[in-house]
């Protein structure tokens, strides 16, 4: 399992960080965790080719994760020539959501005649769904976006990778997180708790409980990124664009 950081930033670019993006290859499968509105140009910067992409699994319906994919439909359409299949799994609204979005954008461009199949599937708290040899499972969270969020479980060549996706602390993460050999974890602050988001000294305190082999820290606040020096390198790791980690 190889996963490529497309883009680790927050909702406003903290950094100078791209949306949230994580590009993942797997056994037969090559996916995104989220697709946020920067992901084709971090996609193509990284030399990452877009119709490579089987599955594109989101955690939850706001911008900064989801919107993406009106681009990945308009690149599809108009520039590489795409004929595969395109899954895009998420919550319950996704489809909605997503034609929304798109005709907001380019109207007309979710009605025009499409070179290859775009399905939607909608997913189930604790239901696990499997595509190309990858098995998902969702845990729900909480950060209120208007459909059910969740931390996302992928487990795939004998390896789990899990994110937290947007949320500040609930019990439900745990299950997510619980023996993976990399656990992809916002932390948009330090140590000031957040209502909707988590905060480091929280992560940090509930370590054990988490239970994951590694923790890589994203989505970081400014705040976070001024404090990311002093975190402990033998637990955690801080997410850059670019980085590539093999599991």
């Amino acid at each position: 399992m190889k996963l490529t950081v497309v883009g680790c930033g927050d909702a406003f670019g903290s950094g100078g960080r791209l949306n949230t993006c994580f590009h993942v290859r797997a056994g037969m499968s090559c996916f995104l965790i989220d697709c946020g509105a920067s992901s084709l140009i971090g996609l193509q910067t990284l030399g990452l080719a877009p119709n490579d992409i089987d599955t594109i699994y989101i955690t939850h319906l706001h911008g900064d994760h989801f919107g993406g994919l009106p681009w990945m439909l308009i690149d599809a359409n108009h520039r590489s020539g795409r004929t595969a299949p395109l899954t895009i799994v998420g919550p319950k609204g996704l489809e909605e959501r997503f034609v929304t979005a798109t005709e907001a954008l380019y109207p007309g461009a979710t009605e025009r005649d499409r070179a290859f199949d775009l399905i939607f599937v909608e997913i189930e708290e604790g239901e696990p769904f499997t595509s190309n040899g990858v098995k998902v499972t969702g845990f729900e969270v909480k950060h209120p976006s208007g459909a059910p969020p969740y931390a996302l479980r992928f487990e795939a060549d004998g390896k789990v990778l899990a994110f937290s996706g947007d949320t500040t602390w609930t019990d439900n993460l745990p299950g997510a997180s619980k023996g993976a050999d990399l656990f992809i974890c916002e932390s948009y602050q330090f140590d000031q708790p957040n209502p909707v988001h988590l905060d480091f000294k929280t992560i940090d305190g509930n370590f054990d409980l988490l239970g994951a082999k590694k923790i890589l820290l994203t989505h970081m606040g400014q705040d976070m990124m001024d404090h990311a020096a002093s975190v402990d390198s033998g637990r955690y790791l801080v997410a850059e664009d670019g980085m590539v980690i093999d599991l």
